[in-house]
């Protein structure tokens, strides 16, 4: 008998009458019909999901999920996984670049560690709830167990949560784990059915050897779990880590509680499309930041059928080129709701 889990449920749709009126709005503003492109749009979609002709981006949520991967042990990245543990201490002290970011966006900044391979003490400002140890090698196991995974996906509903109660209009999620874009395109091969070759990139700054390396790792992968991969919470489970099923769980969330995510870069997107596989009904609340330098990027943007707002060259993560976005969508909704209508500037709406 098959399980029934909380992401399976019918969840909340944009609200047509609001996109309808936004749109309807567009089309008074005091210019050329189409002229300010992908605004117009994002203002149009915001209404809908904020059900309110004028949407607005007051205080953002920043949610940071961190978590190591036992596949590192295989060689595939150039830092320590030390490192994870550290930018931790960096979040929350205000050194990282998100952090950075978070306080000239007014944003409130969730820090939250699922589960690091070197032993931490307690850290003020972060959540330590210790899902494992890291996830195992998935080179040589299943990445987590069923237990596991159900526990990070509900994480990233936890701080959802947190988030609407906060009053935040935004959610932004951010990931830190020293072998994670590992884990990503291996998530991402399985998903879309691509060779590791089509999506495995430097990560923290591999050489074409190490690139390579990486790669070959992830087809033993695929090979070891091929009987696992038509379902996409096993291939989660096998495949993932902690941090990518909680930015999962939290973007599922986000349609559960009818709250709009915008979505960082790699990491996250390959997140976003295990979210939309687990329920096709989440794509319409996921708004896509950028398109990064990693290259798999683009490969799981157009399989998401996502427009990216922005094409920086990042490769950061940690929702930092989510966070960059973040003064665009500000300001495609101050266009949208405070220029002047023609009937109210007096210009007239049609060439002579």
């Amino acid at each position: 008998m098959s399980t029934a889990f909380w992401w399976q449920q019918a969840f909340r749709q944009a609200d047509e009458q609001a996109a309808a009126a936004a749109r309807q709005r567009q089309t008074q503003l005091t210019k050329p019909a189409g002229s300010l492109g992908q605004l117009e749009q994002l203002a149009i979609t915001l209404a809908g999901l904020q059900g309110r002709e004028r949407p607005s981006i007051g205080q953002p949520w920043i949610a940071i999920f961190a978590g190591d991967h036992g596949v590192v042990e295989e060689g595939v990245s150039a830092f320590p996984q030390a490192v994870t543990g550290q930018m931790l201490h960096n979040f929350v002290n205000g050194g990282a670049a998100i952090s950075v970011l978070a306080r000239q966006l007014d944003a409130l900044l969730d820090v939250v560690d699922l589960g690091t391979a070197v032993p931490l003490p307690p850290l003020p400002g972060v959540r330590h709830l210790q899902v494992g140890a890291g996830t195992r090698n998935f080179a040589r196991e299943p990445a987590m167990s069923q237990a596991q995974c159900l526990q990070a996906l509900e994480a990233g509903r936890d701080s959802v949560r947190r988030a609407r109660a906060a009053g935040a209009e935004l959610f932004i999620g951010g990931e830190m784990g020293i072998g994670n874009t590992t884990a990503a395109a291996a998530l991402a091969c399985a998903l879309l059915g691509q060779p590791a070759d089509a999506l495995v990139g430097p990560g923290t700054g591999l050489d074409s050897a190490g690139v390579a390396h990486k790669a070959q790792v992830i087809e033993r992968a695929l090979v070891l779990h091929a009987a696992q991969l038509n379902d996409p919470l096993q291939v989660l489970r096998h495949l993932g880590g902690f941090e990518i099923a909680a930015l999962a769980g939290a973007y599922l969330a986000c349609a559960e509680q009818g709250l709009p995510a915008l979505v960082d870069g790699f990491i996250c997107t390959v997140a976003a499309l295990c979210t939309v596989r687990l329920n096709p009904a989440c794509r319409d609340w996921l708004l896509f930041a950028h398109c990064g330098a990693e290259p798999g990027h683009r490969l799981v943007l157009d399989a998401l059928q996502a427009e990216p707002l922005l094409q920086l060259g990042l490769r950061l993560g940690e929702g930092s080129g989510a966070a960059l976005a973040v003064p665009l969508l500000r300001l495609a909704c101050a266009l949208h709701n405070e220029m002047a209508t023609f009937a109210e500037a007096a210009v007239s709406d049609r060439p002579v």
